[in-house]
């Protein structure tokens, strides 16, 4: 009975790794639809169909192995771990579709903006490739790495706004504008709010112990 529980736990991690990839993916996509104009809509529809595909599979088998038997404590952390990491991976992915649809409407952009969003994108790009890494490799310190790149991306967020207000400002009629740019860099934000998420219960699964943020 257990080498079947083991079983499905290994099934788990696979479908959770392979969820993160898809994640990476889809941040990867939005950002090229900002930077280079290449809105893939039909790729990016089809990878965030995946990852709602791949939630309800891993809801299945998070239900199956808490009904099969009693998981002990560290079973237990897993599981539910997996529960709340695939709901910041749906969100990531519903963010980055979203940075999509907003791209679309840009016609242009000012190069200040243009440069933060840029470095912005890599920080949030970088934080899930660690998370994901981090719970590939039960990785505390990759966790804890992942988690840093927060800062960074809140004080980018903080640079663009204050650019924004500025433009707006000195030309008000580019409010339209403004509020388009200043809701993708919100989106990136919420994605690296998310891998932050996605580290702090990788950090729960190995000990029990966990910080997020909402």
């Amino acid at each position: 009975m257990r080498n079947r529980f083991d079983e499905q736990l290994d099934l788990l991690n696979q479908k959770l790794v392979a969820m993160g990839h898809m994640c990476e993916k889809i941040i990867i996509l939005a950002a090229d639809s900002f930077f280079e104009g290449q809105t893939q809509t039909d790729k990016i529809s089809e990878i965030g169909k995946e990852i709602n595909d791949y939630e309800r599979e891993i809801e299945s088998i998070c239900m199956k192995l808490l009904l099969q038997q009693q998981p002990i404590a560290r079973d237990l952390r897993q599981i539910s771990s997996a529960l709340k990491m695939i709901t910041d991976m749906k969100r990531i992915g519903n963010q980055a579709e979203n940075i999509v649809e907003l791209a679309q409407n840009l016609d242009s952009i000012y190069a200040e903006n243009y440069a933060s969003i840029g470095k912005m994108a890599e920080a949030t790009i970088r934080m899930v490739k660690l998370s994901i890494e981090a719970f590939v490799k039960k990785d505390l310190e990759k966790a804890k790495d992942a988690k840093q790149y927060d800062d960074i991306i809140d004080e980018f967020f903080c640079i663009i706004k204050n650019s924004l207000i500025q433009i707006i400002s000195e030309n008000p009629s580019s409010g339209e504008y403004a509020i388009d740019v200043l809701m993708i860099a919100k989106y990136f934000e919420r994605i690296g709010d998310h891998a932050t998420n996605i580290a702090g219960w990788v950090e729960f699964s190995m000990t029990g112990l966990h910080t997020s943020k909402r």
